[in-house]
């Protein structure tokens, strides 16, 4: 508990700052990367939008006055976000490309260094697009080649291959050389990954979201990384999960602070029937009642009054418009204070490895019906990093 005391004193002494920087704020503000190039504060999340509402999602939120759209292949929706752009971007449609801040991930079938243009050129053509403002790694590891998503032996478990990051990162390097991406980046990567690229980079990573080493027993666990020439850490945040230490710690070294699944990911498939529902919370539905705004939007405006950047995914038009009408009202210290401590190291994004018959799951929270065995296998220490292991038997 004393590390989060102590974290939850740096942001009462620093989050005054933002307080005072808020009534200043507005939908078209930025954060500046390290490249000096303007990321929005706030942007359309596309993981999860399906298809056949995708396309009026972007063009809602470009409407709507976004002007930050983050998408991965892997989200198996570039093709509508593109008609989007078609529709909504160019001379005498009223937004310009160069305004609006585009964001795409190489998948982890793509990471021979052959394969890395012909996979961008795949995305931008989807996108129909002639750049990407970024494009991240999306993952460290490689799954074998080809066009199959998640390539499985017959047993089910996934095929990897042992092509180095460090060459796919090379050949990421080319595309800013070429003009195809203004930034790259890296998704994911751990801090001796990082520093792998590091030692071999000749363009440092610009955007870095993080995975953070697990330790299983401990409610609040915290990945920092000391790469200065990174611009942006993103990671899952809200309320259940403030990551007031991160942030503390983001600002010291100048990092700007992207927040995914900010509401809580509510419309995901994997829901627990006994998690909390983040917008449920009576001490945020007493703020919205308060400044006539939905539990949503008092989330968001306690995200980018701490000057974090969040990616809301929404297909409802009403919600999206919603989503970026935050800056309007600002949330006095006592209130911005009452939120950040609603934190209780819950996670709602649980990702999960299988290796075998094994499944190794990141899971902080666990539930007392769940047969949990505790181990530390070496072999998958090292694969995938985590300090510590749940080994959950297949058939439990």
């Amino acid at each position: 508990m004393q590390h989060i005391q102590r974290a939850l004193r740096l942001v009462v002494h620093s989050h005054k700052f933002y307080c005072r920087m808020a009534h200043r704020m507005s939908m078209n503000d930025f954060a500046v990367l390290s490249t000096g190039r303007k990321m929005p504060l706030v942007g359309l999340g596309t993981w999860k939008s399906e298809l056949g509402l995708v396309k009026q999602a972007v063009i809602w939120a470009l409407q709507s006055g976004y002007r930050h759209i983050d998408c991965a292949p892997i989200y198996g929706n570039e093709t509508e976000i593109g008609e989007a752009f078609q529709e909504m971007m160019g001379p005498e449609k009223g937004i310009r490309r160069e305004d609006v801040f585009v964001t795409s991930k190489l998948w982890n079938t793509k990471h021979h260094p052959d394969d890395v243009e012909p996979s961008l050129l795949k995305t931008l053509k989807d996108l129909k697009l002639e750049y990407l403002d970024l494009y991240l790694i999306h993952w460290p590891h490689a799954y074998q080649r080809g066009d199959t998503p998640f390539p499985r032996k017959e047993d089910g478990t996934l095929l990897y291959d042992n092509i180095d990051y460090k060459l796919t990162w090379a050949a990421m390097e080319k595309l800013v050389g070429k003009g195809l991406v203004r930034a790259i980046g890296l998704s994911n990567f751990n801090s001796r990954q990082i520093n792998d690229i590091l030692s071999v980079a000749s363009i440092k990573p610009t955007v870095l979201q993080v995975r953070r080493k697990c330790d299983v027993l401990i409610y609040m666990v915290y990945y920092i990384s000391l790469l200065s020439n990174s611009s942006v850490l993103q990671v899952e945040s809200h309320p259940y999960l403030a990551q007031v230490e991160l942030l503390a710690h983001c600002r010291d070294r100048g990092l700007v602070m992207t927040a995914y699944s900010p509401l809580g990911s509510p419309d995901r498939a994997w829901k627990h029937p006994e998690e909390p529902v983040l917008l449920e919370e009576p001490a945020i539905a007493a703020l919205a009642k308060k400044y006539n705004k939905t539990p949503a939007q008092i989330i968001i405006r306690w995200q980018t009054q701490r000057g974090v950047v969040t990616i809301p995914k929404s297909v409802t038009q009403s919600r999206i418009k919603e989503n970026i009408q935050v800056f309007d009202f600002t949330l006095e210290p006592e209130e911005m204070n009452q939120v950040t401590a609603l934190h209780r190291g819950w996670r709602y994004i649980v990702p999960t490895i299988t290796v075998s018959y094994i499944t190794v799951s990141h899971i902080i929270q666990q539930r007392p019906s769940t047969k949990v065995y505790m181990a530390i296998n070496e072999e998958v220490k090292i694969k995938y990093d985590v300090e510590a292991a749940v080994f959950k038997c297949a058939e439990c």
